[in-house]
């Protein structure tokens, strides 16, 4: 975080550079099994879904990524940071949602889903655990809608034990690569 901060005032000051590496020191180290236990987590938390959702080999937000920030035309499409921030900002209540289904815990992300053209990355932390990259899905370029969710892309949600989610939080990197981020509690987000 601190190297993305020492980038942004560098750019301020009339520092030319054109990347950024975003590297998180502050997310806690954590012991997999005694710490998901008292979460209340059970160890396989959130693989029945995110197995086909998340992408196990990408970058931890531990591991350190390169992100360019990417030109800000706006074209109508929404898809740069400068078309998707504010809507994004005005609808934070929307991030994410929790449903009790099934016997299952399940993180909606649709709404982030359908704004992610002009974000770089979406990292999430469940009950106060370790920042983890949720994948998005390409941005569709050369149709009218850019955003739009196909069935190639996935679900836009993942499965938890029941009950588990207490807090989530999000933090979204932008393509211009300023960041934003929210934290929820599980009856602020809880869908009927």
């Amino acid at each position: 975080m601190l190297d993305l901060i020492l980038f942004i005032l560098a750019g301020a000051m009339g520092g030319g550079a054109e990347t950024s590496t975003v590297q998180n020191t502050d997310a806690p180290a954590m012991e997999a099994e005694s710490e998901t236990a008292e979460m209340g987590l059970s160890t396989d938390v959130g693989t029945s879904l995110l197995d086909g959702v998340l992408d196990t080999d990408a970058p931890s937000l531990g591991s350190e990524e390169t992100f360019v920030a990417e030109p800000q035309i706006a074209t109508g499409k929404f898809t740069t940071a400068t078309e998707v921030k504010p809507i994004l900002a005005a609808t934070k209540g929307n991030w994410v949602a929790i449903r009790d289904y099934d016997g299952q815990d399940l993180v909606y992300v649709t709404h982030l889903w359908a704004w992610r053209c002009g974000l770089h990355q979406m990292r999430y932390a469940i009950n106060g655990g370790e920042m983890q990259v949720w994948p998005l899905p390409p941005c569709h370029e050369n149709t009218n809608a850019p955003n739009a969710i196909t069935d190639s892309d996935g679900l836009p949600y993942a499965s938890f034990a029941a009950g588990s989610i207490q807090s989530i939080r999000v933090e979204l990197l932008f393509d211009d690569l300023s960041e934003d981020s929210s934290d929820y509690v599980r009856t602020d987000v809880l869908m009927p």
